[in-house]
């Protein structure tokens, strides 16, 4: 019979490290543009260190729950961001060739709904990625933002232009 003062059976692996995992080593085989075996097995390896290392430093990884809705959603904010990115480097190809550099740059505030710290990460990082804006600080539910050419100071307006192309879909995968 078992006593209430044994410790339970903990795993190896940290809660969200195989989670984690995934995710990483699909970034890594996305880079790599190879099916070969030589950079799989080394993509593993190091996306399972990796994984490891940041899953046991945190619990947040360990706190999503994969379903098929925030896969679909996970899948369509990646699709989000390419064509944010394409869609901010070639405003800022605009700048760079134009003959008369017109900008006005700043910093505003934007509001997110995101509550989770993963998913305010991955807003913060999306935004910074995206050329012509960065995350400068995040206090709360606000985010400041340096943009290099601002349209408006609205907090309303810019958010809706900065942060709700990322947003629909990160507060489906991580609240």
């Amino acid at each position: 019979m078992a006593s209430n003062s044994e410790k339970p059976v903990t795993s190896f692996a940290p809660r969200g490290m195989l989670s984690l995992w995934v995710v990483l080593f699909t970034v890594w085989m996305i880079a790599n543009a190879s099916l070969a075996v030589e950079p799989a097995l080394t993509g593993a390896a190091i996306t399972l260190v990796l994984a490891y290392v940041f899953a046991s430093s945190s619990d947040a990884w360990g706190r999503i729950r994969w379903t098929p809705r925030s896969l679909y959603h996970f899948v369509a904010y990646g699709a989000t961001f390419v064509v944010e990115l394409a869609r901010a480097n070639l405003n800022m190809m605009r700048y760079v060739y134009a003959p008369r550099i017109d900008i006005a740059p700043g910093i505003v505030k934007v509001r997110t709904r995101l509550t989770s710290p993963m998913g305010r990460l991955a807003l913060a990082n999306s935004i910074a990625l995206t050329p012509g804006s960065l995350v400068m600080d995040l206090q709360g539910d606000i985010l400041f933002i340096h943009w290099l050419d601002v349209k408006t100071t609205d907090i309303d307006a810019a958010t809706l232009t900065l942060v709700t192309p990322f947003e629909q879909h990160l507060e489906k995968v991580f609240g």
